[in-house]
């Protein structure tokens, strides 16, 4: 996107998290020749309730370190109050997923529905032309005059994963301004630029969390919509092994807090293989037994247009996990996806996000809605 539209500047929010990396980012905007309005948002209803400290991303400390970022670089900060949206469209979604035994990811979410939805609907309804981010991916123009998204630069700090729910024109309408740079270099550029934030931690785990404990979070909030508070932990046979305090405590692939008393014949670990809330049964056994290799996906969102024939690529299934090679292919009924894995995953759990990518650039995603164990020849 050029800075320039006519003879005006494009006009710009910068999404200012309280950060470093979208301290950078809104610089580097203004730098570009941008029109820059730092935005901090305002996710949560009761600022006491979320996480407090350097570990979060919503933070009540976030908003006055984005704030005094604004006044370094020199451009107007505002505050801009989603916490409705953000409770409805991705805490509620969280409880909700994990109450039917699914494994949400409320980071992917939010970019989704909050902060390339909201935030830039509100953004083009003023009068701003773009959203920049401290995202670490980058935009390209493709030979069909389609923006691209692909991986960053840095190939550990490359967040394409969770940006690939946005379609070609939220993708038209944003900014990565950090996508060509490894991170310990935007560090050493925020301490050039005296940005007190240079040295602060990463954010980690779910803002919303204020402990970390999801399992502790889901119980207390979801009171009386907890389905089967209690109910067994069984083996691949039916053996009873002992007895969970909720279905929403586990995920797929799950390997520590089990509490089995009684070891495995083998000796080996057991990891939960399903999720049964309707019969609130926990379904535990040895870790070969997660393999899967086949992956039904539903609400796709493409970054331009969707795949025809079967696609020779690869998908991601976590944030900052391996790529697995992948031949995908797009339902042209109903508009499904389906995905043939060539190397097996473990502990893939519906809910779950699988981001397609052909080489680096991202086409889409979908979410995952059904698992097939593979069949051994």
């Amino acid at each position: 996107m050029s800075s320039e539209m006519g003879t005006a500047p494009l006009r710009v929010v910068a999404a200012m998290s309280g950060g470093v990396d979208s301290a950078v980012a809104a610089a580097r905007a203004k730098e570009a020749g941008y029109n820059v309005t730092g935005v901090h948002l305002a996710l949560s209803r009761n600022p006491a309730s979320y996480r407090s400290g350097a570990r979060g991303c919503c933070t009540i400390e976030d908003s006055n370190d984005a704030r005094r970022a604004a006044d370094v670089i020199g451009i107007p900060f505002y505050v801009w109050d989603l916490s409705d949206r953000f409770h409805e469209d991705v805490v509620e979604d969280f409880m909700s997923e994990y109450a039917e035994g699914r494994t949400p990811n409320p980071c992917l979410r939010c970019n989704e529905k909050i902060k390339f939805a909201a935030v830039l609907d509100r953004a083009l309804a003023l009068g701003f032309d773009a959203v920049a981010t401290g995202h670490y991916a980058t935009l390209r123009e493709g030979g069909d005059g389609l923006v691209e998204l692909h991986r960053a630069v840095d190939d550990g700090k490359d967040q394409s994963y969770v940006l690939g729910v946005l379609d070609q024109e939220q993708l038209k309408h944003s900014l990565f301004p950090l996508g060509d740079t490894p991170k310990p270099l935007v560090r050493e550029e925020a301490a050039r630029r005296g940005l007190l934030v240079a040295d602060k931690p990463d954010s980690h785990d779910i803002c919303f969390v204020a402990d970390g404990d999801n399992a502790g979070w889901l119980r207390e909030k979801l009171g009386d919509r907890a389905p089967n508070e209690s109910g067994p932990i069984v083996d691949e046979s039916g053996e009873v092994l002992g007895e969970h305090q909720g279905t929403y405590a586990y995920t797929i692939g799950q390997r520590k807090g089990l509490r089995i008393g009684k070891p495995a014949p083998d000796g080996k670990p057991r990891f939960v293989l399903d999720i049964e809330p309707v019969t609130a049964t926990v379904t535990v056994g040895p870790r070969e037994q997660l393999a899967v290799d086949r992956l039904s996906g539903i609400r796709p969102r493409w970054a331009g247009r969707a795949p025809e024939g079967v696609l020779e690529g690869t998908v991601q299934l976590r944030a900052h996990g391996t790529e697995h090679r992948a031949r995908v292919s797009v339902d042209p009924v109903d508009g499904a996806v389906g995905i043939e894995l060539i190397d097996p995953a473990y502990g893939i759990a519906p809910g779950q996000a699988a981001v397609i990518y052909d080489g680096s650039r991202v086409v889409g995603s979908a979410t995952i809605a059904e698992t097939r164990r593979m069949v051994e020849a």
